[in-house]
């Protein structure tokens, strides 16, 4: 089976139109040329999963859908705090998540 990149380049497009993104913008926000987001958007250049992810992150979109049109009832919450604590040491992601586990036992008490 192969990979539709055109189909997920249109996927991409509909995402960052909705942001009321220029192709421009989204390329500065990656840290890409414009022109590569245009080939990015024709399905003529792949993209690295690190800038999947990251795009996904910009745009608000799961990877999911950009990969493969398929929307969940999954937040984008939970792809943002994965990113944002991995690049911490082991001990303040696991002190975050005791934070977070007090905060979740606790919520009707809040």
């Amino acid at each position: 089976m192969d990979f539709d990149y055109s189909a997920m380049g249109r996927r991409i497009k509909k995402a960052r139109k909705a942001k009321y993104l220029t192709q421009e913008q989204l390329a500065e926000l990656c840290g890409l040329s414009t022109a590569h987001i245009g080939h990015v958007e024709r399905g003529t250049r792949a993209l690295s999963l690190e800038m999947l992810v990251k795009i996904s992150l910009i745009l608000e979109v799961s990877t999911d859908y950009l990969l493969m049109d398929i929307v969940t009832d999954k937040d984008m919450t939970f792809e943002k705090i994965t990113v944002a604590v991995g690049e911490y040491p082991k001990e303040r992601v696991d002190r975050f998540y005791n934070i977070v586990k007090i905060l979740v036992d606790n919520i009707d008490k809040i």
